[in-house]
């Protein structure tokens, strides 16, 4: 049996500001944009040679979902951004105005930092050790 996680939802308020975002200020590419119908879109982005993955941007509907956005995991962080090369990529999103909340750190597994999306959502950007 083999199984994969091939896309997660991530709550946005706007279709068009979301991928600006992830696509302009963290450089990755936009997979898809489908029109649904006049008020929704299948809108998926991934990071550069990402294959298997992919982030689905659901635009949020009604008061529930739109409470959510920027918090979908309780204020934790939500996603994990694996990069080769830290300090490439660290230097990069401080050029292009990222908000990192967390300082540069060595760990046990890697260097990481905490970045802010533009909604709020916390990232770890990490460059694990070989293994």
């Amino acid at each position: 049996m083999t199984q994969t996680i091939g896309q997660i939802s991530l709550l946005v308020k706007d279709y068009d500001e979301a991928i600006a975002f992830y696509t302009q200020k963290l450089g990755f590419e936009l997979v898809e944009d489908t029109v649904i119908n006049s008020t929704k879109r299948w809108v998926r982005i991934a990071p550069p040679n990402s294959a298997s993955f992919s982030l689905l941007l659901a635009r949020a509907v009604g008061t529930e979902q739109s409470n959510h956005v920027g918090n979908q995991t309780g204020g934790r962080v939500f996603l994990f951004l694996y990069t080769d090369n830290f300090d490439r990529d660290y230097n990069l999103y401080l050029q292009n105005g990222v908000k990192f909340v967390r300082t540069p750190q060595v760990e046990p597994y890697g260097t990481v930092a905490v970045f802010e999306d533009l909604y709020g959502n916390l990232w770890d950007l990490i460059e694990a050790n070989e293994q």
